[in-house]
């Protein structure tokens, strides 16, 4: 399991590898909703940022009233975190990172 060193990190309330139809590849803690939602939030930004002709997003993040959630993507796949928020993300946000570099050799999905 790649994303196991995920839930050594402090605060960690969820991890998922999600794909474009929002079902988790992998996840850690409560990720079902988490892999859907960023699913459906990189198919709105990429739609958005094609009609602007801004190119790819390769990093979402935002912070609610409880959490911080950060997103890498790469390809047709979504790699994401939730944490307390509070807390310093750096940590997290680094475990990512390392984690992308592993994970995004993923083949593309078909049909897309």
């Amino acid at each position: 399991m790649k994303l196991g060193v995920l839930r050594t990190q402090p605060g960690i309330v969820a991890g998922v590898l999600v794909g474009p139809d929002g079902l988790p590849l992998e996840m850690v803690g409560d990720g079902d909703v988490l892999a859907a939602e960023l699913a459906e939030l990189r198919h709105w930004i990429d739609r958005t940022t094609e009609r602007l002709q801004a190119g790819r997003v390769t990093r979402i993040a935002f912070t609610s009233e409880k959490l911080e959630v950060v997103a890498l993507a790469s390809g047709d796949y979504v790699l994401g975190a939730a944490v307390a928020r509070g807390l310093d993300t750096r940590p997290m946000q680094q475990a990512l990172a390392k984690l992308a570099l592993e994970v995004f050799d993923l083949p593309a999905t078909e049909g897309l």
